[in-house]
């Protein structure tokens, strides 16, 4: 179902530093809810990525950072993490003149040093989505500086369910376990995907079916998880007969310690997270 967006959000002026996937998918998600396109404004070095921003969803567009910012009264920074350093401090005399709400969308750029390099004191949203944002599936979470008023926390969730789940952590450390749950998380059932469509096509079933028949279990499951009350662990429970296959198989899982080995692969991308978020700061 495509997100609808408050009347009074969608008056608001947004400007788009960076247009990456991720800022296409934000700015069509929106203007898929009804926002009006000359509300948004983008900048990017890339004058063909800019062109083509431009044509498809009919919004300004232009090659400098403060030009995108200087009127808006909500800026999105959605460039790549090594690159954040140079873009923020290239706003930092425009944002500091208008107070506009800052979120972003980088991966592992903290709050202090964001705050640092865009001049301190500014209404200052992080955000950690994942890859299927891209699809308006995604699942985002945010953390607000101390001071986002709750006017701003509404306004930075409205942007962001335009592409999928939002759910806020009051605490930022969190964001680093966040990072290694939802934000690898998509590489995990890839993973997992991938092992049962070759296992199925060792057993002999047909590739095109082995695919089908991995993703549309998959699809199946998630939904399954998505609307019951239960929890997974019930669920799977509910679908394991006595003696079934399904417990042979998962015998074999747990002999193999999956859950555990799941907890580490967490805990490891979670320390990767925090040593990448100190690389970052003195990039």
């Amino acid at each position: 179902m495509t997100p609808q967006h408050p009347t009074i959000m969608r008056t608001k002026t947004l400007a788009f530093i960076g247009g990456g996937n991720m800022a296409a998918s934000l700015i069509s998600g929106l203007i898929s809810g009804g926002y009006d396109p000359q509300q948004i404004s983008v900048s990017d070095p890339d004058a063909e990525k800019l062109a083509s921003l431009a044509a498809h969803f009919r919004i300004k567009s232009t090659s400098e950072n403060a030009q995108a910012a200087a009127n808006a009264e909500i800026v999105i920074l959605a460039v790549k993490p090594q690159a954040m350093q140079s873009a923020a401090r290239s706003l930092a005399s425009a944002l500091q003149q208008t107070k506009p709400l800052v979120i972003s969308v980088a991966a592992g750029i903290r709050e202090i040093d964001l705050q640092e390099w865009l001049g301190g004191n500014l209404s200052l949203v992080r955000t950690m989505p994942n890859t299927p944002a891209m699809i308006q599936t995604g699942a985002i979470v945010l953390h607000a500086s101390p001071q986002v008023s709750t006017a701003q926390r509404d306004l930075a969730e409205s942007i962001m369910r335009a592409v999928g789940l939002t759910r806020w952590v009051d605490n930022e450390e969190l964001m680093d376990a966040v990072t290694a749950l939802s934000g690898s998380g998509p590489a995990y059932f890839f993973l997992v995907m991938e092992a049962m469509e070759a296992a199925g096509i060792e057993l002999g079933i047909p590739a095109d079916t082995a695919r089908l028949l991995t993703l549309q279990t998959a699809l199946g499951a998630a939904k399954m998880a998505m609307e019951s009350t239960e929890s997974p662990a019930m669920l799977r429970q509910r679908v394991t007969s006595p003696g079934g296959t399904t417990e042979s198989a998962l015998k074999t899982l747990n002999e193999g310690d999956l859950l555990p080995l799941f907890k580490q692969a967490l805990t490891d991308a979670r320390d990767r997270s925090i040593e990448l978020s100190e690389m970052l700061k003195d990039s």
